[in-house]
């Protein structure tokens, strides 16, 4: 039976126009595991809100219609019940304790060869790695295998085996406008694999089958998304990488994921050079500065600012005329630009005011800003291309070619505006930074914050907690002990609202920082360089140690599997890869080590500004961390 889901199809395709409209690029991974017909349950990660099913829909491999679980009562109504299904939705009774009753929607699609998707971390949510994942799709897949065993008439040709698909949907930054999605598909699972042991009528054997199935949907999803131990060590590791990949368009987005796990696990080693401490505490205080100011290091580093180290002080600040010439020329390169982009750019303003104004509404919850930029701006849209497509055929007088001509002016319009604004807006970050970096090294050395007051936005914010989590039931896994870095004040918490002084007084703390962070980071690749010969290893996630040839201990796995629910789990071993190894996967992918080492340690250049070192104060601490301080005296 043909099932046309007439309104499921107009809801993808604003989803899709929207979601081109926010993001540049949908990159799907692995769309082969997908199959084009029969059975499929797709259990996806959910960690932005409304955009997770809107991405998911709109860029699944073969086009297929997706069927989200909906509660059951709301298809009392006959009409909502209509326009529900027609939507693609399938009821679930979640009070009832029979699961024939439970899943009765999901099996009658599947019985008839369609796809079902579900998020089984069963809320969005931001933290630094997948938190839980809970039983719904191993009880649906395996309760369906039992189904089709026992109601063989049922069941449409071809669908008698379901088969789930883990889907990890990863973004390198899901509240940033103009930033790209990696959409990955895993390995087909096979419920049959647990068929024995699910049908077994030993006591609690079919609850044992279940959470196996669920750990294997688990350890795909982890595998194929980026997980931290904490806050801190992804933090450093996202300020690794953009530092490694200055300009992020040259990343291939099929190494995304590895790389930032092999960032993470780097990060994760304790005791990984003597000054391993510093380094981090560097990398994050100038993550925290960009936090701040809403810099990136991407713009920072399209600036022609010095990139060399004065030996006779920490860090070079650019004069006021290079600043002065770099304003002039970003300047001048956005409005050859603007004739071709004002029309589409006025036009398009109050969208962008009102994705602003809705990011803003939610600004504790980064899982819920991109959404609200979306949101508001195609509520505006969708009043703005009908109101200009009625402008239009009002002008040509209401004829049937006019109303052709008017459609085809709004889509190409807008397709215009799409095609144009990457390239802007990537020139208008620039000139915004440029005319910031002025300010700041123009402004007179005395409105630079103190060292003391600079000091709470030295340390990254902390997303809050989610409180549907329940981290009482939150896996833990055998990892190596993270180093002993001091953690950061809102560490454990909920983040506290900080008010952000004007760029003007941090921009020379963000300009020493950001060469620091650099600095350290060359620092740490020299001695790993150096130490890899000697056989110097690194903690690896355990897929990652046995794709690259690294070393798995077994003897880590604890004398007792840890018991959840009364069931067992399985616990990973420890995962190691060598030194040498990881920096030549970085540099075979990309990363500019030697551009980074060449920076620090190049020949210097006098570009700062006259009388810019008096009154410089150089202050250490046991770490070896550096800190100029401004103005001050000792």
């Amino acid at each position: 039976m043909s099932d046309t889901k007439i309104l499921h199809r107009i809801i993808r395709r604003v989803a899709g126009w929207a979601v081109v409209s926010f993001f540049t690029e949908i990159h799907v991974v692995g769309g082969e595991n997908v199959p084009k017909d029969g059975p499929i349950i797709v259990t996806a990660t959910h960690h932005n809100m409304m955009l997770d099913p809107a991405i998911l829909s709109s860029a699944f491999p073969h086009a297929r219609i997706l069927h989200y679980w909906a509660k059951a009562t709301l298809f009392a109504n006959p009409a909502m019940a209509y326009i529900l299904t027609s939507a693609g939705n399938i009821p679930v009774d979640r009070k009832s304790k029979d699961r024939l009753r439970l899943f009765s929607g999901t099996f009658d699609a599947l019985a008839r060869g369609q796809a079902v998707a579900l998020f089984p971390e069963g809320t969005s949510y931001t933290e630094p790695r997948i938190m839980q994942v809970k039983d719904g799709a191993a009880w649906a897949s395996l309760e369906y295998m039992k189904w089709v065993m026992e109601h063989p008439e049922k069941i449409c040709e071809g669908a008698e085996n379901v088969r789930v698909i883990p889907t990890a949907i990863v973004y390198t930054n899901k509240s940033k406008y103009r930033s790209q999605v990696i959409m990955e598909f895993g390995r087909p699972i096979k419920p049959e694999d647990y068929k024995e042991q699910f049908l077994s009528a030993e006591e609690g054997a079919s609850r044992a089958a279940v959470k196996r199935l669920t750990a294997d949907i688990e350890q795909q999803l982890v595998e194929m998304t980026v997980n931290a131990p904490d806050w801190d060590t992804l933090y450093a590791a996202r300020m690794a990488r953009d530092l490694l990949w200055e300009d992020e368009r040259r990343m291939n987005l099929d190494d995304f994921v590895t790389i930032s796990q092999t960032l993470v696990d780097l990060f994760s080693t304790p005791d990984l050079v003597p000054n391993f401490t510093s380094i981090r505490r560097n990398l994050l205080t100038y993550y925290s500065l960009l936090q701040s100011t809403n810099l990136t290091n991407a713009v920072l580093s399209s600036l022609p600012l010095p990139k060399q180290l004065n030996p006779h002080r920490p860090v070079p600040l650019p004069s006021r005329l290079l600043t002065l010439v770099i304003l002039i020329r970003d300047t001048l390169t956005c409005l050859v630009r603007l004739p071709f982009f004002l029309i589409p750019l006025l036009v398009h303003a109050p969208a962008y005011a009102l994705g602003r104004f809705g990011a803003r509404l939610v600004e504790e919850e980064e899982e819920t800003q991109a959404q609200n930029k979306v949101v508001f701006g195609l509520l505006f849209l969708l009043m703005m291309y009908p109101a200009m497509f009625f402008f239009v055929w009002a002008f040509l007088r209401y004829t049937p070619l006019g109303a052709l001509f008017a459609a085809m002016f709004v889509f190409l319009f807008a397709r215009y505006h799409n095609t144009l604004i990457n390239d802007n807006y990537e020139h208008l970050k620039r000139l915004s930074a440029a005319w910031r970096v002025l300010v700041g090294v123009w402004a007179p050395k005395y409105a630079d914050l103190s060292i003391a007051a600079v000091a709470q936005y030295t340390t990254p914010r902390i997303p809050p907690e989610n409180p549907w989590i329940d981290r009482s039931k939150v896996k833990s896994r055998p990892t190596t002990p993270a180093p002993d870095v001091p953690s950061s004040p809102t560490s454990g918490g909920a983040s506290r609202k900080r008010r952000k002084p004007p760029t003007r007084r941090l921009i020379r703390h963000v300009l020493r920082a950001r060469v620091e962070a650099a600095k350290s980071l060359a620092s740490l690749f020299e001695q790993l360089r150096k130490e890899g010969a000697e056989g110097k290893r690194v903690c690896a996630s355990v897929h990652l140690a046995r794709q690259f040839g690294g070393y798995v201990d077994e003897s880590k796995i604890p004398a007792h599997a840890e018991t959840v629910e009364g069931v067992e789990a399985v616990l990973e071993p420890v995962g190691w890869r060598t030194a040498r190894e990881v920096v030549d996967f970085l540099r075979k992918r990309g990363a500019r080590i030697a551009a980074l080492e060449d920076r620090v340690e190049g020949d210097w250049a006098a570009l700062s500004s006259e009388g810019e070192t008096e009154g410089d104060v150089v202050m250490g601490d046991a770490d070896g961390v550096v800190w100029v301080a401004p103005g001050s005296s000792p």
